[in-house]
Parts: C-alpha cells; sequence; structure tokens
C-alpha cells in the first residue's frame, strides 16, 4: 500500500471511529485517494457518501446534514479554488456553532510558490472563522504515522464538536498528497495501520464534567509535568503509585515521589513492567518520559481539565478534565519503586559531592530556597540539573510552554515583585546574557527581593550533551563561548556580585538575606559525559 492510499485509509477509518456517518465528497484528482477511501466505507456500509460537483453545494449539504443529525460532518475538497469555494459554508458553520470538518487536499509543500498546477497557499485559509487549523503534512511509510493520523483526526473532531471548549465550529485539515493517488502494490506498511480495538484513538471527555473513575488496575505510574498542580500528587497517592513529578509541577512532594525517576527509567527492569501513564501538567523534560509515553504497550492517560491536552508522541487512549481513584494498589509496586530510588540516591549524591556540577549547583539552591520561598528556574540545563535534585522547592516556577530561553531574568522579576518572600532564580550563562536588560529597573520602579544564581560554562553547554557533541564547527554553531565579565555587566546596573568556586561558598553566599537584587555567578567547564556516569552510577547500584 503505497503511502497516499494509506493515509487516506487511516483517516477515514478513525472519522467513523470518531462518530462520522454521513460524508460529503466534490470530486478532484489531488483528493483522489480520500474519494477512493470513501467510497469503500460507503460501499461497507459503514457510512454514506454524498457527491456533489460544485464546492459550494458540497458545502451547504454539509452544513444541512449537520443541523439534520447533530453530527460533524466532513466536506472533502481537491486542491486550490476548490477549497475557497468552501468559505460561504465555513463562516455559516463558525458563526452558528456547526462541527464542519474541511478535508483540503493539497500538492506537497515543495510545490507552493513554484507555479505547479492547482498549487496555492491553502494555510489558515480560512482565517479565524476554524477552530483549528492542522496541516497534515505527506504522508510517509514509516512507523508512528499511524498514531499521528489518527491522533490528529480524534483531536480535530474534539475540536469541531467543542467538547474541551464548549465552543463547536468548523475546522481544517489540509492534506498533502503525492503521487500515486490510486492503490498499489508496494512494500508491506512496517505498522499495522488498526485503530484501538474499539472506539476512537483518542476518547476526549467533555471539559467541566464529573471526574473520571479509576482503578489500581495495571501497574501505574504517574507523570507530573510543567503546572500539574497538587491534583497529580494526590491521584498517586490515593493509587499508592509512584509518582514522576518534574521540578515546575508543584507536586513533588509526599510518599510517592520518586525523585531518580529520569536515571530509573533508563537502568531498572522496572520501566519494562508499566502498563499504565497517568498524565497531569505538560511534562516536557526528558528522553525517558517522552519513550515511556510513546511506548505502544502502555496505556496512557492525560488529566487536562479545559481546552487542547499533552500528547506529544500521539498515544493518549483517553482524555478527562478530573480524575477519581477508586481504590489502592495493595501490590509492592511503589515499593519496589521507593527501594531502587533508595539504592540510586547515594550513587548520585556520590557523584555530585566532589567538585561542582550543575547538578549538584541545583541541588545547593533548592537546599537554600527551602519550603517558603520561590524559585525561577531557567529552561535548557538548569530545569534539568534540578530535575536529579533530592528535594525541589514546591514553589518553582518555570517557563515550560515552549522551554525557551526568553525573557528569563524578566519572569523571575516579575515572580518576585508578586511574591512575599524570598525569591531565588537559577539560570544559565546564555539565558542570562539573553535577558540581560531585565536587570534594568528605573530609580522610581518597584525592586523585588531576587537572588540570581548563573552557572556559567561559557556557551550552550546543553549541547555537550546532545547528538551535536563532537561534530566539526561544534564550538562555533553550538558551543558558542562568548567570554563576558559578568561582574562588569553586574556593575553596569548597580547589582551586588559575587564569584563563586566551591559548593561551601556556594552555600555562604546563598545563606545571605535576600533584599534587593543581586548577582550570584558559578563558573563550570563544558558539561561532557556526567549524565553518562551518573547513568551508569545508577545501573551498577540497582
Amino acid at each position: 500500500m503505497n503511502p497516499s492510499t494509506a493515509f487516506a485509509t487511516v483517516v477515514v477509518d478513525e472519522l467513523i471511529r470518531c462518530g462520522v456517518r454521513e460524508v460529503v465528497l466534490a470530486p478532484g484528482s489531488r483528493s483522489a485517494p480520500l474519494a477512493m477511501a470513501l467510497a469503500a466505507a460507503d460501499r461497507e456500509g459503514r457510512l454514506r457518501l454524498h457527491v456533489r460537483v460544485d464546492e459550494r453545494t458540497a458545502g451547504f449539504l454539509a452544513i444541512g446534514l449537520i443541523r439534520g443529525t447533530g453530527l460533524p460532518v466532513p466536506v472533502v475538497t481537491t486542491s486550490g479554488t476548490a477549497v475557497v469555494n468552501l468559505h460561504p459554508a465555513v463562516l455559516e458553520a463558525s458563526h452558528s456553532g456547526l462541527p464542519l470538518l474541511v478535508l483540503s487536499a493539497d500538492r506537497p509543500p515543495e510545490l507552493r510558490g513554484s507555479g505547479a498546477n492547482q498549487t496555492t497557499d491553502q494555510l489558515k485559509v480560512f482565517g479565524g472563522a476554524v477552530r483549528l487549523f492542522h496541516e497534515m503534512g505527506v504522508p510517509r511509510q514509516e512507523v508512528g504515522q499511524v498514531a499521528y493520523w489518527r491522533s490528529q483526526v480524534a483531536r480535530a473532531v474534539a475540536a469541531a464538536v467543542g467538547v474541551r471548549s464548549n465552543d463547536p465550529g468548523p475546522v481544517q485539515l489540509n492534506c498533502s498528497f503525492t503521487e500515486p493517488l490510486v492503490p498499489t502494490d508496494g512494500p508491506d506498511w512496517p505498522e499495522p495501520l488498526d485503530g484501538r480495538t474499539s472506539g476512537p484513538w483518542t476518547s476526549v471527555r467533555a471539559a467541566g464534567g464529573q471526574p473520571s473513575s479509576l482503578s489500581p488496575g495495571p501497574k501505574t505510574v504517574v507523570v507530573a509535568g510543567d503546572g500539574a498542580s497538587q491534583a497529580a500528587r494526590l491521584a498517586a497517592e490515593a493509587g499508592n503509585w509512584p509518582l514522576f513529578a518534574e521540578p515546575s509541577s508543584r507536586a513533588r512532594i509526599g510518599p510517592s515521589v520518586i525523585p531518580s525517576y529520569r536515571l530509573l527509567l533508563g537502568a531498572s527492569k522496572l520501566a519494562d513492567e508499566i502498563e499504565r501513564v497517568v498524565v497531569f501538567g505538560h511534562p516536557t523534560l526528558s528522553r525517558p518520559i517522552t519513550k515511556l509515553l510513546g511506548r505502544p504497550d502502555v496505556e496512557v492517560v492525560v488529566v487536562a481539565p479545559t481546552g487542547s491536552w499533552p500528547d506529544a508522541v500521539r498515544r493518549a487512549a483517553t482524555v478527562v478534565t478530573g480524575l477519581e481513584v477508586t481504590g489502592a494498589d495493595s501490590t509492592d509496586w511503589l515499593a519496589r519503586w521507593q527501594h531502587a530510588d533508595q539504592l540510586a540516591r547515594p550513587a548520585i549524591d556520590k557523584l555530585l559531592a566532589g567538585e561542582l556540577t550543575g547538578p549538584g549547583i541545583a541541588a545547593i539552591v533548592g537546599e537554600a530556597v527551602g519550603a517558603d520561598g520561590m524559585l525561577v528556574v531557567a529552561s535548557s540545563n538548569p530545569v534539568r540539573d534540578l530535575d536529579l535534585a533530592p528535594v525541589v522547592p514546591i514553589r518553582t516556577v518555570a517557563n515550560r510552554g515552549l522551554a525557551g530561553i526568553d525573557g528569563t531574568i524578566s519572569t523571575a522579576v516579575g515572580a518576585a515583585l508578586a511574591n512575599a518572600g524570598a525569591t531565588y532564580a537559577l539560570i544559565g550563562d546564555l539565558a542570562f546574557l539573553h535577558d540581560f536588560t531585565g536587570l534594568v529597573i528605573g530609580p522610581a520602579e518597584a525592586r523585588p527581593d531576587l537572588r540570581i544564581v548563573v552557572v556559567n560554562d561559557n556557551g550552550g553547554g546543553i549541547f555537550s550533551t546532545l547528538e551535536q557533541a563532537g561534530t566539526t564547527d561544534f564550538e562555533r554553531v553550538f558551543g558558542t563561548p562568548h567570554g563576558t565579565d559578568f561582574a562588569a555587566l553586574a556593575a553596569a546596573t548597580g547589582t551586588p556580585y559575587t564569584l563563586v568556586t566551591t559548593a561551601d561558598e556556594l552555600r555562604t553566599a546563598l545563606v545571605r538575606t535576600v533584599a534587593g537584587v543581586d548577582l550570584v555567578e558559578v563558573r563550570l567547564p563544558r558539561p561532557t559525559s556526567l549524565h553518562q556516569e551518573l547513568q551508569a552510577a545508577v545501573n551498577a547500584a540497582l
């Protein structure tokens, strides 16, 4: 089966699983894969297909079907002006709150602007009238495509019917097709094209509904990403499940927390036994968590009270607005994770107890902040270093929406101005330089109580731990050494400054009362093999 045929087959099947029973088609060449998949489903009695030669007529026929059935109805067109002829129907659907799904066929993106036949820019052609737009991308014959296709169709239908927003309306999926556009013989597809055993790929519960019940059932872990809140902790404790909590989750407290979870996922055979993951918040930090969420043998339940939901690897089976755990796991599942964490901790602490390292600095800063303080942590290495610390302040703030280093100092200043107590910031050198002007505060402006700890490894240290390490021109295009004098920068803004070179000096610098803004610089060599050494130490300890 070629990629275009496979894509169309999967999309039509998932639409049916999501409740679609009527589809309108305006014929054309580029939409041929969808047309043939729809005709096959019509013959099998899985849906009813309506064919019209004019796209404007097709759009309003779909509107009438929606008004008559109350169900979402797709309308399929070929590329070019065909898509634009749906605009009147899309506007009607938008203003009437009707779940119209536009499946617009398109040429491959590389043909845009080339003068290729029937090729124009169809991206967001309906502007703000649609509740969701997504460019599906050119189908490829590789593992992971089926989960992506099915997940996105389920997300589009949920947006159209307003299940999360209470604002139903039209959506557009722009579907690029490459030749061949008709079924052909070819190599076996690298993964099953099948959907879930029953129902849609992702079952989405309505916002504002009753909490969903979850039994102890399979071997479960709770993942708490950014902004998860105490709901993650309460669920983990109610189920007697291990809790893998990121620093900015505000859930990293209590008996279920497994601080070394990231290293244990790469070392312990316990990871292979996980059968279900309950996700709160927006997990973004670690590849082990991403790998866990992408495992086909693991059921993923996402708890998201409103709006969209995180599902970066497209494996979520259920999205709920709240969770009621009906009982505790009576096995030794949590105890085994706790035991593994206890075995791993001394190995981690031993490696961090020598010369200063990023994780060692994060641990010392976390201790200094304590239960009453607030910690703002930068993206890149600092937040990952903090994730390895045994103690993480509950009031930890991080810009994890897009995980950029932009505006970290200004974020810390704002958080400190809104905080009644002392505020600390843990930040890398590039993030500091990126927002150095955040320290420029006018004499008539309120000044916060903020201590900034900048970990200076003279460049993009995180790249030394990634695939880019050792590549040609690494220092120039990834390492980006700058040689900046931070003491001079501090002096330029009248910011008190301290340079520390040992753990004891850092503890002494942090114990002082935080009054106004001050800067503590810790200089480090670039991290190279530290994380590999930590993983090896944990492997040996277990």
